[in-house]
């Protein structure tokens, strides 16, 4: 016989996000919030950083809603904490960085359409386009992605000190590259031959 109980709102989460806490939306409260907590285990965390090109998911917390808004329309609102490490961009030293951020997504029934003819509006990157399943768990990745430095540096890591060696070659500096670097060594030059003329 088979079993024709509603499913709960929150789902099993895929073998490949071990992170993920999705909810089907036609089952959510349609009067009252939705609240998640969202807790992974070493593995978990070990998976994330993986995906996200980090040596390490230290911590990490991300807590929140699921509000409905008006007949149809739903908003997540929710607090990322995370302690992530990094590689530095110069030394490839480990780099631990806190982060904390408030993440909010609308979700529309009906988005808006935009007439070619009508001026341009900053683009909104917190509404999309309601779907049948939310994931705070896929939300959750995305702010955190967006949250990680560009450029982690170790302390006392300078980018001028950079330089390379190819076999049996002079050290190639990065000052050497940059336009113009040895214009002033060459005035110089000419400056002492100048002044030795004279003296002749």
């Amino acid at each position: 016989m088979q079993d024709r109980s509603p499913m709960p709102p929150a789902m099993t989460p895929p073998v490949n996000m071990p992170w993920s806490q999705a909810f089907r939306v036609a089952e959510l409260a349609s009067r009252k919030p939705t609240r998640f907590t969202l807790a992974l285990d070493e593995a978990a965390l070990a998976a994330l950083a993986a995906d996200l090109g980090l040596l390490e998911v230290r911590k990490l917390t991300f807590k929140g809603e699921l509000v409905p808004k008006g007949r149809h329309d739903w908003e997540l609102t929710a607090r990322l904490g995370a302690s992530v490490v990094q590689a530095c961009i110069v030394t490839l030293a480990p780099v631990q960085t806190r982060i904390d951020e408030d993440v909010k997504r609308r979700y529309l029934a009906e988005m808006p359409q935009i007439e070619a003819d009508e001026v341009e509006m900053p683009e909104d990157d917190t509404v999309e386009a309601l779907p049948q399943v939310i994931d705070a768990g896929a939300v959750m990745a995305e702010a955190l992605a967006l949250a990680l430095p560009l450029y982690p540096r170790a302390p006392g890591a300078d980018l001028g000190a950079v330089q390379g060696t190819p076999p049996g070659a002079e050290p190639i500096v990065e000052e050497k590259l940059r336009p113009f670097a040895g214009l002033a060594d060459l005035l110089k030059q000419r400056e002492g031959e100048a002044e030795k003329k004279k003296d002749e």
